[in-house]
Order: C-alpha cells, then structure tokens, then sequence
C-alpha cells in the first residue's frame, strides 16, 4: 500500500475492494486456483487455505434479488437468507458463479433449509453445527472439521497435511492481529477516523485474496493513522456507540451513517463484520491442529448459541475497553434467534453496565431511513 496516499482514498479503495475483487476472482478461477463460497464466520477457512483454495463471502446484503427469491421462499423470512438465495437464483453475483463450493453451517432454520435449495444450482457441503457451546458440542465440531477436511480432499483431489493447516492458522492469525491493531485505534478519544471508514477497512478486507499481504497493508495503514493523529486529529468528541446484533454491510451501513450523521461516532462493532470474527486466534501450540481450530469457532458468540455466553463475554469487554457510551443493536426483521436475543442483551446492557441501549429493527430496503434518523437522533441526544 501506497502511504504517500491520503486516507480517505486508501479508506476508499477498501470501500471498493469487494467490487474490484470480482474481476480478481475470475483471475483466480482462471488459473485453476479452486474457490469457496462461504456466508458465515463459523467457517473455518484454514482448512480452504491449507489447499491453495481461495475463500470469498457470497452476496448477500441487498434487497435486488429479493422479489425474485420471494417466488420461491416465505416473504416473511429473514432478509439475508432471502438476498442469499436470491443472487444464487438471479445468478447475478460474481462470487458464487465462480465458485467450485458452497459452504454452509447449520446456524438458523432459514438458512438450512435455504441451502437445500441452492444445492440446485451449486455443490453445498452443510457443516453440523451444535447449538451449545458444551464439551459434547465440542466433540462434534472437531469431528465436522475432520469431515469438512476429507469431503475437500476428496472433492478437489488434494491431500491437506496437519502441517499444511498449521501454516494456514499462522496466516489466518496473523491477520487477526493486524485488524485488531486496526480497530484498537478506537480506543483513542477523540478517536482517529470515523467508524465509517473502520468499516470500510474490516468490511473490504475479506474481499482479499492473498491472506499473507493483508497483515502488512493493514500495519501500514495503522501507522499512517496514528502518524497523523498524533500531528492533529480530525474528528471532534462525540458520543461513543458500539453496534451489535446481526450481520452488517451492504443495505445495512445505513445504520452506520445514520449514528455518526446524527453526532455519534461508532467506536467499535461487536458483530461479526467486526469483533466477534477477529476476537480470538487459534491456539498455535496446540498439537491437536482439529482440536484448536474446533475450540476457537466454536467460541464465537452468535445467538445461535444457548445459552450464549460468550457473545456477553465480548460486550462486556469491548464496552469497559472503548468506553461506550451507549449501544445499538441491529436486528434483520424475521431474524428469529437475535431477535429473542435482544431482551437479555438489553438486559446486560442496562443492568450490568449501566449503559442506554437501543434496538433498530431493519431490511436491506432503505424505506425506512426516515425514521431510523429520527430514532437515532434522540437516542444520540440523549448521550
């Protein structure tokens, strides 16, 4: 990365990385490199990097496809799962036309069920996923791993050693860190840059294919950041937010313009575009290479999880670490298991530590930016 450059366009050249990697995945495809399609964090993508393969999140985050998706699925269901099967249908995303495989994990019962279907137009191999994060939960996690492991090998034609994969986590959690340098900027107050422009950066990040270079693009960038915050910071003391809840990016970034439009500033992002994706490496010294990977995804806290206590875990972490001032919850309409959720995490919120919270309930339409504004505003003022 070229540091000459000013952030705002190397902020937006992140923006843009998801775009430009359409033409990025052809090339790849083109040299015979196999790609996988993923929608979920609980995908442990060591296993795809320690076969060569290329990883890529499927589109999944706009309301284009969703009439056509509708012809088929409940109009009752949740957006993402209906977008998700909307662009497979449409045929009208890049990523999964050149994907040699659709991963799916058994999260909610939308999408399971949904990804009976999109067997029709593509491979999908579903990974078992357990609903407690128990030592049994464990046990089967491990073994799906294993299995996830064998079903590549034999479907690609490729031997994937414990060695390979044990490179593959050095990778992987070398980029960990290098995002959590990148969103640990935050924590200064007044903070840096808008949380906008973090987005950008974890958002367009996974849309990069050469794991390996991430780490140093990211550290230049951090550097650069911090250089010039320490000559003069640009963004006024605001309120703090910390957003959590479902999925965010594409039609949903409407939330985050609307806080920091509204005089806020988010700080930090507990969800998994955020956070929860990049909290917790895989354990490097753990001989059993099955074993730490298991552990380390099994631990992400999703409402899918019950009871889900690491998801409580993180908040109440990020809240004391970024000194949050208040907390949005984003819940897709129909999302059934963050949506239950939400009272308990209200609950903690308000009651542990003693912090405003509110819930927006939204789709991917932009229908509703009127009274999201409005809501937002007043809970903002309130601060």
């Amino acid at each position: 990365m070229d540091l000459v450059k000013d952030l705002p366009v190397v902020f937006e050249e992140f923006a843009e990385q998801r775009r430009n990697s359409f033409l990025a995945i052809k090339e790849i495809k083109d040299k015979g490199i196999p790609v996988i399609g993923v929608f979920c964090t609980y995908f442990p993508q060591e296993l795809a990097l320690a076969m060569g393969a290329a990883v890529v999140g499927l589109c999944s985050m706009s309301d284009e496809t969703i009439p056509e998706a509708e012809k088929d699925l409940p109009s009752n269901l949740c957006p993402l799962i209906k977008s998700s099967y909307g662009f497979a249908k449409t045929d009208k995303c890049p990523f999964f036309y050149f994907s040699d495989l659709i991963v799916g994990e058994t999260t909610c019962d939308g999408k399971k069920k949904m990804y009976e279907y999109l067997g029709e137009f593509k491979p999908v191999h579903v990974m078992e996923l357990p609903n407690r994060q128990s030592e049994q939960g464990l046990q089967l996690w491990k073994s799906e791993i294993i299995r996830m492991k064998e079903y590549l090998e034999e479907k690609f034609n490729v031997t994937i050693t414990e060695e390979n994969i044990r490179e593959a986590i050095k990778v992987k959690n070398e980029e960990r860190r290098a995002l959590k340098e990148l969103y640990e900027v935050m924590k200064a107050d007044p903070v840096p840059i808008e949380g906008q422009n973090l987005f950008k950066v974890l958002y367009g990040s996974t849309y990069k294919f050469d794991k390996a270079r991430i780490p140093g693009e990211i550290r230049s960038l951090v550097s650069k950041i911090k250089s010039e915050y320490e000559i003069e910071h640009k963004i006024a003391k605001k309120p703090r937010i910390l957003v959590t809840g479902c999925p965010i990016g594409g039609a949903t970034e409407k939330v985050i313009r609307s806080i920091e439009e509204n005089g806020g500033v988010v700080v930090t992002y507990e969800n998994c575009s955020g956070a929860k994706a990049i909290d917790e490496l895989v354990d490097e010294t753990n001989p059993d290479v099955y074993q730490a990977l298991a552990e380390r995804y099994l631990n992400i806290g999703c409402s899918v999880m019950t009871p889900n206590p690491k998801r409580l875990e993180l908040l109440d972490r990020l809240i004391d670490e970024y000194k949050v001032d208040g907390v949005v919850e984003v819940v897709l309409q129909a999302c059934h298991t963050y949506n239950v959720e939400r009272i308990g995490i209200k609950r903690f919120v308000n009651e542990k530590k003693g912090k405003p919270y509110i819930g927006i309930e939204t789709d991917y339409s932009m229908s509703d930016i009127g009274q999201l504004n409005t809501r937002i505003a007043a809970f903002i003022e309130m601060l």
